[in-house]
């Protein structure tokens, strides 16, 4: 598929993520509501685990704002959750076949269509993404939680991922393992989306952990 294709094909992705968001929307303000039940949490309570606004966590609460990726990770680590957590579930037996155009959305406000391939598992401590990166894009994380890990493998296009404090550029086929505990990034320097797989491996008794 050359260039041209594959970005109008990346763009159409794009626009059919965005007509889900207003599910995702409605999923996450659930989710949120129904963690801070589970904890007992006043909405303030929750603002301070999260290191956010009360008046943001209020509004994402609400189905008023939506969050970016970055800040769906603080609002994560706050709880002491996964991220695939706040999304969408897509459970399925242990030996489904996963496709990720069934379960690719933009449920952030960046330019980043995620695709949970499979949600978090206790048993296995981890979780899977299908991650596309649209032209331009770049995002610098705060760190994770003590002891996240992640591996990244490149699917299609050029990806460049800070990690140590320098980028490193990776290929189609490539892939790098980092630590999530530290500032770490990704970006899309090229004219074409970039797609590439992150497993996220979270530390032992994940849901004890704060952010």
């Amino acid at each position: 598929m050359d260039a041209i294709t594959h970005k109008g094909a990346a763009q159409a992705q794009a626009a059919q993520a965005a007509d889900a968001g207003p599910d995702i929307a409605r999923r996450l303000s659930e989710r949120l509501r129904a963690l801070r039940a589970e904890r007992g949490w006043s909405l303030q309570r929750a603002a301070e685990a999260c290191g956010v606004s009360k008046a943001m966590l209020g509004q994402i609460e609400r189905g008023e704002s939506s969050p970016t990726v970055a800040l769906l990770w603080r609002i994560a680590g706050g709880f002491g959750c996964a991220l695939s957590d706040l999304l969408p579930p897509h459970a399925g037996a242990a030996a489904e076949v996963r496709d990720p155009r069934r379960v690719r959305s933009r449920p952030a406000s960046d330019a980043m269509l995620m695709a949970p391939l499979f949600a978090f598992d206790p048993a296995l401590g981890f979780e899977v993404f299908e991650l596309t990166l649209l032209p331009g894009y770049e995002r610098v994380s705060e760190p994770h939680v003590a002891g996240v890990v992640e591996h990244v493998v490149v699917q299609r296009g050029s990806l460049e991922v800070l990690s140590g404090g320098a980028w490193v550029r990776l290929g189609e086929g490539d892939g790098l393992r980092l630590a999530g505990d530290r500032e770490h990034g990704y970006r899309n320097p090229g004219g074409a989306p970039v797609v590439f797989l992150d497993l996220i491996h979270y530390p032992r008794g994940r849901a004890a952990v704060r952010g």
